[in-house]
């Protein structure tokens, strides 16, 4: 019976699902709220303990966070995304600091690099947005040479950006049959994604502090920029653009711990430091 009712399932649309993830992630300006998240690069390019030389691939980079910081390690940096204009913010910015990256516009189901390419590929709340978790963690671990290092940084479920996605699944119900991106900040997922080319996993839940002038004012940063964001309340109309809002900046009121009218809302994600297997 299950066999049955499984095959009358319509087959997802993955390259529709990402086609309308790429549009998205288009829109509005990423980087504005993209390097406000530039420590959390850093720390996880110091829990990788890179090395100096090592060869390293950013997988959805964005404006660069990670990138720059393993090149500022003196590592030898492959940058990449599949948003051209977020690719050019972290050239630009690799070109202020005068550091060698190279910047590539790349799929993360689909990387253009042979087997074992990287001693180290990381991510840093780029890869879990892939519509095919289990293509872009095949890719990640492929590329990655054996006994090497691959480095997360993904939201949890329960976080703050957690909690966003799902209030805007509410008004915006996302593709059926597509896993949410917050599984990546579980460990028990993870292990499923890597498999047997996982040969050990450390874990650190760490707090992103959003700060805001105000639970206003990050909604209208996110809404102007994060092109989620900003794409969600485009296809509503009027009054539900008001009630998303609304529930949004509750949400955020939520998890403010400023009492001086500012907003600091502890955003909860897992530092992620794999070792690749041997096989």
């Amino acid at each position: 019976m299950s066999a049955v009712v499984s095959a009358s399932l319509p087959a997802i649309d993955l390259a529709a699902v990402k086609g309308r993830q790429q549009l998205a992630w288009s829109a509005g300006d990423y980087a504005v709220v993209g390097i406000t998240l530039q420590i959390v690069g850093e720390s996880l390019c110091e829990a990788l303990d890179l090395r100096p030389g090592e060869r390293v691939l950013d997988v959805a980079a964005g404006n660069g966070n990670a990138t720059l910081a393993a090149a500022r390690r003196w590592t030898d940096v492959t940058s990449t995304d599949y948003v051209p204009a977020l690719l050019e913010r972290g050239r630009a910015r690799a070109s202020a600091e005068g550091l060698p990256v190279q910047f590539e516009q790349a799929d993360a189901e689909n990387l253009p690099y042979a087997d074992g390419s990287f001693d180290v590929v990381l991510s840093t709340f780029g890869v879990m947005f892939t519509p095919d978790q289990d293509k872009a963690a095949s890719e990640m671990a492929r590329v990655c040479k054996p006994g090497g290092r691959i480095g997360l940084a993904n939201w949890t479920p329960t976080s703050f950006v957690g909690e966003m996605f799902k209030l805007m699944g509410r008004y915006l119900p996302p593709a059926a049959g597509v896993k949410s991106p917050a599984l990546w900040g579980m460990e028990e997922r993870l292990r499923e994604l890597f498999r047997d080319r996982l040969d050990s996993i450390a874990i650190e839940h760490k707090d992103f502090v959003f700060r805001y002038r105000s639970a206003a004012h990050w909604l209208e940063v996110f809404r102007t920029y994060y092109g989620p964001v900003q794409k969600a309340f485009g296809a509503l109309d009027t009054a539900m653009q008001k009630s998303l809002a609304t529930d949004l900046i509750a949400l955020a009121e939520r998890y403010n711990r400023a009492t001086d009218g500012s907003l600091l809302a502890p955003g909860q994600y897992i530092e992620v430091v794999l070792k690749r297997s041997q096989r």
